[in-house]
């Protein structure tokens, strides 16, 4: 009976090795196999990413290519033209949008700035205050201030006359970039129309209507065009920003300028009491 607990005992113990055994090999095969994949899974991935920058280099050239061979299938001469008003529209419209940000002004700290002053150190000190600070406001400010010995109607009237100066330097160049805006699409057409005419003689000289003539012609002549839509498109969403940023600035030198005769009138009712 010992003898057959005996065995019994050393065979479970086997089993159990075999069995550890076995669980131990099956998951040293499972970690390789998961390595592996993981390795196969990155190779495609890094390959993946090298042809996806490769095609995006090989898209971007293409691009270019095909961008200068448009530009010169639609006549160099239209075509510089054209593109000419989009780079001086441009530069007119970085201009202005560089002036009117510089032109803004934190209208409340200026109008208690001016208040303090008025009440600490008089007409004088509120007029340093105003040249110490930049912008159209602070111009209007200063100008109708220094009229504070002539009355507050003078003040009033001083205020009115410079903001509307003020007004004038603030759409300053907008005239351009509209003339810009109708000249680009102006030359597209007219490069579309004298492509019509050249495909036209074509047709005459050769004395057949000809699909390849034809078609070649219309498409030099449509190029142009083109180019001068977009560049008006462009240019004319610049043109309206800078008319919202002068919007913006018109409403702060009205309502500031209301403010501050609102100061001046108390201002002189105090010194005068």
């Amino acid at each position: 009976m010992k003898k057959f607990f005996a065995t019994l005992a050393v065979t479970a113990m086997l089993c159990l090795g075999t069995v550890n055994a076995m669980a131990q090999q099956t998951e040293a095969q499972a970690a390789d196999e998961q390595t592996t994949e993981q390795v196969a899974q990155e190779q495609p991935a890094t390959v993946d990413q090298s042809a996806a920058e490769q095609n995006e280099e090989g898209g971007i050239v293409a691009l270019h290519k095909t961008l200068k061979t448009k530009f010169i299938e639609g006549g160099a001469g239209f075509m510089a033209a054209t593109l000419l008003c989009l780079v001086f529209g441009l530069a007119l419209c970085i201009e202005r949008i560089i002036y009117l940000s510089l032109s803004k002004t934190n209208t409340k700290a200026l109008l208690a700035n001016v208040e303090k002053a008025l009440k600490n150190g008089g007409v004088e000190e509120a007029l340093k205050v105003c040249r110490e600070t930049r912008g159209p406001v602070a111009s209007i400010f200063y100008q109708g201030l220094s009229r504070y010995n002539e009355g507050v109607d003078v003040v009033e009237k001083t205020v009115a006359s410079y903001g509307g100066v003020q007004m004038g330097l603030l759409e300053k160049n907008l005239s351009w970039i509209s003339l810009f805006i109708s000249i680009a699409p102006s030359l597209g057409f007219l490069g579309t129309i004298i492509g019509m005419i050249e495909a036209f003689d074509k047709i005459q000289q050769v004395g057949d209507i000809s699909a390849t003539v034809v078609a070649g012609g219309i498409k030099v002549a449509l190029l142009t065009t083109l180019l001068g839509l977009i560049i008006a498109i462009v240019l004319q969403i610049f043109y309206n920003y800078i008319l919202s940023l002068i919007e913006g600035l018109v409403n702060d030198m009205e309502d500031s300028s209301i403010s501050l005769l609102d100061l001046v009138v108390e201002y002189d009712a105090a010194n005068k009491q």
